[in-house]
C-alpha cells in the first residue's frame, strides 16, 4: 500500500488533472494506492477571504464566480478530452455546493460573525470538489474507486480549525470500511470530524497530516507528497539559484527546517510518519522521474552531492521577528524569571522560536513573531508588573525588524567549523549577529540579525557552507586587445582552475556603451555574439543595484580600458563592495591625494586595490617592490627601460634601421599605441616611473618629473597620424648621429627612468655602456634595476616582456587570482 497527495498547484487546471490521474494510474499497476488531494490552486484562498464578514456582497459574488470559473474550467477542458467523463453530474455538484455556499457566506455577512465550524465547513469546499472530478477521471478509466469520509473516518480533538487526529481510532473506523484491494482509494485532504460528526480541519498544510494520518491507518509502505518542486533543498532556491536537492534527511532534520521556516512538511505531518516508521519522498508533478527527496529514519541523513559535506543539511529563515530583552538586578533570579516568562507565554500559545540566557549579564533574550508583539507585551506587563516597578526587573526592551537564520545537520555541535564558518562570513559582510542558540536536539543553529541583511546573509552562508570553491565574480570593463585576450586566457584555464577550487565566473562584460550580464557567468563560448545582442546600457550604478540586491560572494571590477572616467570611480567601486583589478594607469598617476584616497578606501572596506600590469605589463616589479619596502629594504636607487615600445624602437637603432621605420614597425607588431605620439612622448614612461616613485615612498605629482621628449616642440601641431608618420622621417638622420656617436665609445641609445635617493625623477634619453644592466634590453623588453640597502652594488633586476596583451592580460589574470 501506498499512499500519494496532490497538492493545489498540481490540480491547477484540466492538464494537471489529468497528469495526476496518469500518476495514480501507472502506480496502481504495482501495488494498491490511496490518493488524499487538496483544492485546486487559489480555490481556498477565495474561500478563507470570503468568511471575512467586512467584504461587501460584490465582493463574494466576484469569489464565488471566480471559484466557479476555475472549477467549470476544469470541467470543461477535461470533458472535451474525455468525452465518457461524467459531466453533467460533476457540474451539477459543483453548482449545488456553491449555491450552498452563497447562502451560508451571507448568513455569515448578516451575523458578522463565522463560527468555527462554518469558517471549516466553508474552506473545505476545495477539497470536497477535487475528489468528485478525481473519482470521475478515474471511473472514466475504469477503476473502481472507494472514497473515505474523513468526517466519519478520520476522530480528531481539539481546536475545530487545528485539529488533532486520533490514529488509533481513526485506524479501527477506516479497516471497518473493508476496502476491496483492486479498489483505488480517495480521500479529501484538510478535514476530519469530531465525536459529534461535525466537519473540522486540520490546520495549517492540513492535506500534508491528511495523508500522513491515512499512510499511518493503512499502515502503507510509503508516503509521497506531489508538489511543484523537485523535494527539498539546501535552501530555498528563489533566494540562492545553487541550492542543491537533498536526496535523503532524516525525520528531525525536515522537523527542524520546518520549524524554523522552510516549506517543507510541517512538524504535525512529521509526528505520524516518524512514530510508524513510514518513509516519506517528495515528489515534483511537473517532473515525475526526478529522484525526490526522502524523509526517513536513516543515518545517512544527506548523500553528498558535489560538494555538500554530509553533515549539513540546509539553511532556513523566519522573517518578521521581534526580540524581547529583560534583565534582572540579581543573577539568581534569572531562572525564575525566565520559568515565569515561558509559563505565562506558553499558556497563551505563544511561539518563543529562540531564548538565550546570559546569567553573566542577568539578562534574558527571546524572540517571537512581529503579530504576536502586542499580546505578548501585555502578558509580561502583566507578569512582572511588581518587579517593574520595584526595578527588580528592567522595562522590557523590543527590538523590531529582526530574522533568524538557521542551519540545521546532524549534532550540529561538534562541528566547531561551522561556527568559524558563520561567524567569518558575516563578520567579512559586516553583518552583526544580536544572538545565537543552538536547538535542544543538537541539529540546529540559530542567529539572529537584522532584517535587512537576511538575503545576502543566507546567500554567503550557503557559498561558505555547501561550496568548497574560491568564487570569483568578475565584471570587465573593457573588451579591446587586452580585455580580449583576457577572456581568451580565461576561458583557456576555467577548468583546470576549477580543480584546484577556484571557480570562475563573468558576470560581466562591458564596453563605453553597453553591458552583457549573467550573475550565473557568462558563456565565453559565445560572449562576442551574446556581447552584440545585449540591450543593457553600460551604468554603474546598475551593476551596484545588482550587487546590493544579489548576493556575490568576491565581486571584483577589472578595469582594461584606459579611460579617465572609469579611473575616477575606483573610490566609489571599492566602497561599493568590489575589488578593483586594473592596467588602466589613470588612477594611480592622479594627484597624490586621490592615490592615497583610493588605498585608504580599499583598506577600510577591506578589498584589495591590485595594478602590477600598470608598470611592466606581466613582469611582477609592484608586489616584488611592496615585498622589499615591507621587509625593511631602504630603496637608494632606480634606473629602468620601462617601455616595451620604446625598447623595441631603440633596440631597432642598434639594427640600423632608422628610427621613423623602427616606429612604423613597432606600430605594426601592435607595440605602440595607436597613436605612438603617446609612447614617443615619454608621458606613458613618466607615469609608470610616478607610480614607482609613489611605491617606494616619494610623494610626488606627474608635473614633478622631468621629461626628455623624443619629439620635437613642432610635432604637437601635427594633428593627423598618417601626416605624423611622414613627418617623423625628418627625425631620422638626428638620431643616426646620436646612435653612431653612441656607437664610438661602445655605447647604445636607451630610452630611461630615473628616481635618485632623493626622490627626483626623469625620463630621458642614455647612452648606456655593456656593463650596464639596461644594455642589452631590447626587442620590447622592459628592465628595471633596483639598487637598495640589500641589492648593492649589483641591482635586484626584473627583466621581460614589457609590452603587448599577451604579457599585460597574463599580468591582469595573476593579479586577479591575488584577491583570493
Amino acid at each position: 500500500m501506498k499512499v500519494l497527495k496532490f497538492g493545489g498547484t498540481s490540480l491547477k487546471n484540466a492538464d494537471k488533472f489529468l497528469h495526476v490521474s496518469d500518476i495514480i494510474t501507472n502506480d496502481i499497476k504495482k501495488e494498491q494506492l490511496a490518493i488524499v488531494l487538496s483544492a485546486p490552486s487559489k480555490i481556498t484562498n477565495y474561500l478563507v477571504k470570503m468568511t471575512n464578514h467586512k467584504i461587501n456582497n460584490d465582493e463574494i459574488s466576484n469569489n464565488i464566480q471566480e471559484i466557479k470559473y476555475i472549477f467549470n474550467n476544469i470541467v470543461n477542458d477535461i470533458y472535451q478530452k474525455k468525452p465518457k467523463f461524467l459531466y453533467q453530474p460533476i457540474i451539477q455538484l459543483i453548482n449545488d455546493q456553491l449555491i450552498q455556499l452563497k447562502k451560508i457566506i451571507y448568513s455569515v455577512q448578516i451575523l458578522k460573525t463565522c463560527p468555527k465550524n462554518i469558517y471549516a465547513f466553508i474552506v473545505s469546499r476545495g477539497e470536497i470538489l477535487s475528489i468528485a472530478i478525481m473519482e470521475a477521471i478515474l471511473t472514466e478509466k475504469n477503476y473502481a474507486v472507494t472514497i473515505i469520509n474523513p468526517i466519519k473516518k478520520l476522530l480528531s480533538t481539539g481546536d475545530k480549525l487545528d485539529s488533532i487526529v486520533d490514529i488509533e481510532q481513526s485506524s479501527i473506523n477506516i479497516e471497518s470500511i473493508k476496502i476491496p484491494k483492486t479498489n483505488i482509494i480517495l480521500m479529501p485532504g484538510f478535514i476530519a470530524g469530531n465525536k459529534k460528526k461535525e466537519l473540522v480541519v486540520l490546520g495549517r498544510n492540513g492535506s500534508d497530516y491528511s495523508a500522513a494520518i491515512l499512510a499511518a491507518c493503512l499502515k502503507a509502505r510509503k508516503l509521497e507528497i506531489w508538489t511543484d518542486v523537485d523535494g527539498i533543498y539546501t535552501c530555498d532556491p528563489r533566494i540562492v539559484l545553487n541550492a542543491c536537492l537533498i536526496k535523503k534527511i532524516s525525520y528531525q532534520e525536515s522537523m527542524e527546517l520546518s520549524y524554523f521556516g522552510a516549506k517543507v512538511l510541517h512538524p504535525k505531518t512529521i509526528f505520524p510518519i516518524m512514530k510508524f516508521n513510514i518513509p516519506c519522498i517528495i515528489k515534483n508533478t511537473n517532473n515525475p522521474k526526478g529522484e525526490g527527496t526522502l524523509i526517513s529514519n536513516t543515518n545517512n541523513l544527506i548523500e553528498k552531492i558535489d560538494s555538500i559535506p554530509a553533515s549539513i543539511t540546509g539553511i532556513t529563515h523566519l522573517n518578521d521577528v521581534i526580540m524581547l530583552n529583560i534583565s534582572s538586578l540579581e543573577i539568581k533570579n534569572i531562572p525564575k524569571v525566565t520559568n515565569r516568562i515561558l509559563s505565562s507565554i506558553e499558556k497563551h500559545k505563544i511561539w518563543i522560536m529562540l531564548l538565550t540566557q546570559s546569567s553573566s549579564e542577568s539578562n534574558l533574550n527571546f524572540c517571537i513573531l512581529e503579530k504576536q508583539l502586542s499580546k505578548t507585551i501585555y502578558i509580561l506587563k502583566n507578569e512582572f508588573q511588581l518587579e517593574i516597578k520595584n526595578n527588580l526587573v528592567s522595562p522590557i526592551k523590543i527590538i523590531k525588524k529582526l530574522s533568524i537564520i538557521s542551519i540545521i545537520g546532524k549534532k550540529i555541535k561538534l562541528q566547531s567549523n561551522i561556527f568559524s564558518k558563520i561567524f567569518s562570513v558575516l563578520n567579512h559582510h559586516q553583518v552583526k549577529i544580536l544572538a545565537i542558540a543552538q536547538g535542544s536536539s543538537d541539529h540546529t543553529i540559530s542567529i539572529v540579525i537584522n532584517e535587512k541583511y537576511t538575503m545576502h546573509s543566507i546567500k554567503a552562508i550557503h557559498e561558505k557552507i555547501f561550496n568548497d570553491n574560491q568564487v570569483m565574480e568578475i565584471f570587465l570593463l573593457g573588451i579591446g586587445g587586452v580585455g580580449k585576450v583576457l577572456l581568451s586566457q580565461l576561458k583557456k584555464q576555467i577548468n583546470y582552475l576549477k580543480r584546484k577550487k577556484i571557480q570562475i565566473k563573468i558576470c560581466g562584460i562591458a564596453n563605453s556603451k553597453k553591458l552583457l550580464l549573467n550573475l550565473q557567468g557568462i558563456d565565453l563560448n559565445a560572449w562576442e555574439n551574446n556581447f552584440y545582442k545585449s540591450n543593457l546600457l553600460f551604468d554603474f550604478q546598475e551593476i551596484k543595484k545588482i550587487l546590493k540586491n544579489n548576493y556575490i560572494q568576491h565581486p571584483i571590477i577589472i578595469d582594461c580600458t584606459s579611460s579617465q572616467i572609469i579611473a575616477d570611480q575606483y573610490i566609489e567601486f571599492l566602497s561599493s563592495g568590489f575589488h578593483v583589478v586594473t592596467s588602466n594607469k589613470k588612477a594611480n598617476t592622479q594627484s597624490y591625494e586621490y592615490y592615497q584616497t583610493i588605498r585608504k578606501t580599499a583598506f577600510v572596506f577591506q578589498k584589495k586595490f591590485l595594478y602590477e600590469t600598470n608598470v611592466g605589463a606581466g613582469l611582477p616589479i609592484i608586489e616584488n617592490l611592496q615585498k622589499l619596502i615591507s621587509t625593511g629594504d631602504k630603496f637608494l636607487h632606480f634606473r629602468g627601460v620601462l617601455s616595451g615600445s620604446l625598447s623595441f624602437i631603440f633596440g631597432e637603432l642598434d639594427n640600423n634601421t632608422s628610427f621613423s621605420n623602427a616606429t612604423i614597425k613597432a606600430k605594426k607588431l601592435g607595440f605602440t599605441e595607436p597613436d605612438p605620439r603617446d609612447d614617443l612622448s615619454g608621458i606613458d614612461v613618466a607615469r609608470k616611473l610616478l607610480i614607482l616613485a609613489r611605491e617606494v615612498g616619494y610623494k610626488i605629482e606627474l608635473n614633478d618629473i622631468k621629461i626628455e621628449s623624443i619629439l620635437p616642440k613642432y610635432f604637437d601641431a601635427i594633428s593627423d597620424i598618417n601626416q605624423f608618420m611622414v613627418e617623423l622621417k625628418k627625425l631620422d638622420n638626428l638620431f643616426y648621429k646620436k646612435f653612431n656617436q653612441a656607437k664610438k665609445f661602445g655605447k647604445v641609445l636607451r630610452y630611461v627612468g630615473i628616481i635618485d635617493l632623493s626622490g627626483e625623477c626623469q625620463v630621458r634619453i642614455e647612452e648606456i655602456d655593456e656593463n650596464d644592466p639596461l644594455y642589452k634590453i631590447k626587442n620590447g623588453e622592459n628592465a628595471l634595476a633596483f639598487y637598495s640597502q640589500y641589492y648593492q652594488p649589483m641591482p635586484l633586476v626584473l627583466r621581460g616582456y614589457g609590452a603587448g596583451n599577451n604579457v599585460t592580460a597574463a599580468g591582469v589574470f595573476s593579479d586577479l587570482l591575488r584577491t583570493l
